[in-house]
């Protein structure tokens, strides 16, 4: 349907074209987060939360690029206490297990510490293992008994619009940095070390979403 139209259509666009689409649609993410009744507890893990990666559509592969899932944004929080500006990335699929997995899925995954902010940015690779951060899931039907542990450095929320989402599948997921969108936006060798961390770069088109999640 239209979500599978969606996914051909990240592949035609500009990558100036496509940076404001995955903005936009990831501050909408967020407040349909704060708003589903199984997705209730998402909101108050914002305020204490060092970073948040959020994934508008994860839709299953087939199209043009089997592996490649859906793109997002990381975005962090300032020392001040407000937030920075997003860098992007895309979530692929590391195996057929994981394209079953997701099919149409909008995902928030919440950075709990400093540590775990720092090896996203710095390290692309699977979930996980190679980034070496633990994660707790939340989603229709699968409260995270996991989630009791305060030592989860990442809490991933999701909710699959279309077909079942398996929670598992994340941790063989692989995470790489969209560098053509970030320049895009930002300019030629802008990285997310100097988006995210260094804050280096500002944008008006990020302004909506660092407002929504400043109410939180």
């Amino acid at each position: 349907g239209a979500w599978g139209l969606v996914a051909c259509q990240e592949f035609r666009e500009t990558p100036q074209a496509g940076t404001l689409r995955v903005i936009d649609w990831s501050a909408e993410t967020v407040g349909n987060f704060t708003r589903l009744p199984k997705l209730k507890s998402f909101a108050k893990h914002i305020p204490e939360a060092k970073g948040l990666l959020i994934f508008p559509a994860v839709v299953k592969g087939g199209f043009v690029f089997a592996a490649e899932a859906g793109t997002g944004v990381l975005i962090a929080r300032q020392k001040g206490g407000g937030w920075g500006y997003p860098a992007f990335y895309t979530l692929g699929a590391a195996s057929v297990g994981l394209q079953i997995g997701f099919q149409d899925t909008e995902t928030i995954l919440v950075i709990r510490n400093e540590g775990a902010l720092r090896s996203v940015i710095k390290n692309q690779g699977k979930f996980g293992a190679d980034l070496g951060i633990t994660i707790g899931f939340y989603g229709a039907g699968m409260e995270a008994s996991t989630t009791t542990n305060l030592g989860i450095d990442v809490l991933a929320f999701t909710n699959a619009k279309v077909g079942a989402f398996a929670g598992a599948s994340l941790e063989g997921a692989v995470l790489a940095r969209r560098r053509d969108f970030n320049e895009s936006l930002y300019g030629q060798g802008a990285t997310p070390e100097g988006i995210v961390l260094e804050g280096r770069y500002r944008s008006a088109q990020a302004d909506r979403l660092r407002s929504v999640l400043a109410r939180y």
